[in-house]
């Protein structure tokens, strides 16, 4: 794991910050494609805004809901809870991006779920991108001990899988292989390889849905859907605490599947759009000549 890539003196660069930097580039880059091809007007302008808004409410909604979700850990240090790298809720800065964009877009004149069709492939790849980041710093979204052939271990991650250091694990460990001698760096699930993978699954299904004429609102839809079932069943090898049986992300993970049906079950009757697929290449009509004007 490199947790730091590299070094300047005392400057050091964080892979986790890196690839959060460069899931936002990715995505800010994908959003101005996307809402050009739509039409947005002020296309550039709002999707910059639009990056800026969920680069800080991303930050302060997953670290308020880590907090929340380890009070007891926030409760014995809170300050160092607060101003620590780690501990980030994908699943808060979502809820917290969606509630600000709604009103921002709302004072523009723009109906929301136009911008959460333009939005969702760009959040579905953004998402698996920092999850590389979360890969390489191994700040414990990795899972349940594993005796898989591509288990690994996070041995100099943030949250380190190092038996001495990781009590939890340990825990684990010991329910379910029983009998067995606990090594020293206990092998896991890599989750967030697996949640990589996911997203770019979703992102390329995405990506390709939005050439299909269809309703405003339908590839949102189906971006809760499959980001909330993907969340869902990766929470079953991690470890999380349980809140009557599903944990905090599942829950939500529920709540976003449920809305995404819903959504599709009102768009059933809903007028389809067709959007003109535009690209650099499109050739666009010539200015007419004085003399075609004569």
């Amino acid at each position: 794991m490199l947790p730091v890539l590299f070094s300047f003196g005392p400057i050091h660069i964080y892979s986790f910050g890196l690839m959060m930097g460069i899931a936002f580039l990715v995505a800010n880059f994908l959003l101005v494609r996307e809402m050009r091809r739509r039409q947005f007007p002020n296309a550039d302008q709002i999707a910059s805004t639009v990056t800026l808004i969920s680069l800080a409410g991303g930050i302060i909604g997953s670290k308020l809901f880590s907090l929340l979700e380890n009070w007891s850990t926030f409760v014995k240090d809170p300050a160092g809870e607060i101003f620590s790298a780690a501990g980030l809720t994908f699943y808060g800065g979502l809820i917290v991006v969606v509630i600000t964009l709604y009103f921002y877009i709302r004072s523009k004149g723009i109906p929301f779920l136009k911008l959460a069709d333009a939005t969702s492939p760009a959040l579905i790849i953004g998402y698996g991108i920092g999850r590389i980041g979360c890969q390489l710093a191994g700040d414990g979204d990795y899972g349940i001990p594993s005796d898989l052939p591509w288990a690994m271990g996070y041995p100099n991650g943030t949250v380190s899988t190092l038996s001495q250091r990781n009590g939890e694990l340990v825990d684990k460990f010991h329910q379910m292989f029983p009998g067995r001698t606990v090594p020293a760096d206990i092998q896991v699930h890599p989750a967030p390889v697996y949640e990589t993978l996911a997203a770019l699954a979703i992102f390329l299904l995405l990506w390709s849905l939005r050439k299909r004429p269809m309703a405003t609102g339908k590839i949102f839809a189906i971006y809760l859907i499959c980001a909330g079932l993907e969340r869902l069943l990766v929470e079953f090898i991690r470890l999380n605490p349980l809140y009557l049986g599903l944990s905090q992300a599942q829950w939500i993970s529920v709540g976003m599947i449920g809305l995404g049906a819903a959504i599709l079950v009102r768009l059933r009757n809903a007028p389809i759009e067709e959007i003109p697929f535009v690209t650099s290449t499109t050739k666009r009509p010539r200015p007419a000549t004085a003399k075609a004007a004569r």
